[in-house]
């Protein structure tokens, strides 16, 4: 781990990172470690830099233009040298705002571009949070498939040796053992989507899979879901806070500024002529215009009519965006809600379960109960706590796609889904 890192991490927690390496990694400052190396956010700072850069160039004032005019008249005129000679100024003079307008255009872009640097900070942030999703749901299942396969290998055995002594058929046998291996596969499987899900998020930092060994990670967030906020808050998040829609925004401000500028440059620049000529033994001062367009043919209307269209795109581009959110966060609503109601069901059924196992295991060992009907419990009790894992991911993924809609974390503090200019590596 380096200390640049370690750097960062405490500018951005508010607090020195004590002890370095952390003990455990939460999501937050995974979410900042993958912020730090993001090459995506490398690549929209960037963009942003480029953008600031161009508000400089439309602020600039234009730059008077030296002539040096050379005449040799043949034959001679006057009593002096036969040529015309002299330095001459062209000073051009802006009229209308034009400046005024061309920085506004480009400091609007140049917010739409710091807004971007916003959104693709939290599409990382949201590929951590489902790479640390499925590593939760990984290690949970490895848990319960483990005890679960367990229990199978037991119920196999015993019902191989019942085949012995003729109190099992083949069929319950060859069921048992089906089960058995339907049980070891599933484990293997879970075991490999393990593997997955470190790859996944070492990805979504921005790190090789191995600077991931040794990493304690703490997922205990997962295994709660806060409840559903009221559509009315969530639809405020979303306009008020995505960062897409704020940079779409800013777009239209831009095509607006450009549609000014157009209009403004139906007003002809001012061009002063100031000078020094030497004309065959005479000295002239000039002072005058050099020079004014006319707008009599065009007087800009195409420019102004493009600029119109394309401050119309822009608006239609932000209201089928803002249409699409609005779209996306009610579904995302209406799942949560129904994947929260699907997550109390199944801690119901777990509980109820758990009364079955701990109803056996207290006929077990009274005598009441052989092993097998047992292990048998304990394999439906396993269902039933994987069915609710199952659940409590699917809630989850609910809340995921819901974080996603309103660019918000829910439950707990909303970490700002912008970096700070200074995250740029040294």
């Amino acid at each position: 781990m380096s200390e640049d890192l370690r750097a960062y991490l405490s500018r951005e927690l508010g607090q020195d990172v004590q002890p370095w390496p952390p003990a455990r990694w939460n999501r937050e400052m995974l979410s900042l470690a993958a912020w730090y190396y993001s090459p995506a956010l490398d690549i929209a700072r960037a963009r942003w830099g480029t953008a600031k850069a161009g508000i400089e160039v439309a602020d600039k004032i234009p730059n008077p233009v030296l002539q040096f005019p050379f005449q040799y008249s043949t034959p001679n005129p006057g009593p002096g040298a036969p040529f015309t000679t002299g330095p001459a100024l062209d000073i051009p003079i802006e009229t209308a705002h034009k400046r005024g307008y061309r920085v506004d255009q480009a400091s609007h872009l140049s917010e739409a571009a710091r807004l971007n640097i916003a959104n693709e900070a939290w599409k990382v942030r949201s590929q951590v949070r489902d790479a640390l999703l499925a590593l939760y749901a990984a290690r949970e299942r490895i848990v319960s498939q483990s005890r679960k396969a367990e229990a199978e290998r037991e119920i196999a055995a015993m019902s191989r040796k019942r085949l012995a002594v003729g109190q099992f058929s083949r069929p319950d046998v060859d069921a048992a053992v089906l089960a058995d291996t339907q049980a070891q596969s599933d484990l293997v499987a879970t075991r490999s989507a393990e593997q997955d899900a470190r790859a996944q998020l070492a990805a979504a930092i921005g790190v090789r899979a191995a600077a991931l060994d040794g990493i304690r990670f703490d997922l205990d967030a997962f295994g709660t879901a806060p409840p559903a906020p009221p559509a009315a808050d969530a639809q405020r998040e979303a306009i008020f806070h995505r960062a897409d829609l704020l940079a779409s925004l800013a777009g239209y401000a831009a095509a607006e500024s450009a549609l000014q500028l157009e209009v403004a440059k139906q007003y002809p620049n001012i061009h002063l002529g100031l000078g020094y000529t030497y004309d065959t033994g005479t000295n002239k001062i000039a002072f005058g215009l050099a020079g004014i367009a006319l707008p009599i043919f065009d007087q800009n209307q195409g420019g102004i009519r493009e600029a119109e269209a394309k401050r119309k795109e822009a608006a239609a581009r932000t209201a089928a965006l803002q249409d699409t959110i609005l779209s996306d966060l009610d579904h995302a609503l209406a799942r949560y809600r129904s994947s929260l109601e699907a997550m109390r069901l199944s801690e119901a059924y777990r509980t109820d379960a758990r009364k079955q196992l701990d109803s056996q295991a207290a006929s077990l060992a009274a005598g009441n109960t052989d092993r097998l009907t047992y292990a048998q419990a304990q394999v439906d009790y396993q269902t039933s706590e994987i069915a609710h894992l199952n659940a409590v991911v699917a809630a989850q993924q609910a809340a995921g796609a819901l974080e996603d809609a309103m660019q918000r974390t829910l439950g707990q503090g909303v970490m700002d889904a912008t970096p700070t200019e200074q995250e740029t590596r040294q």
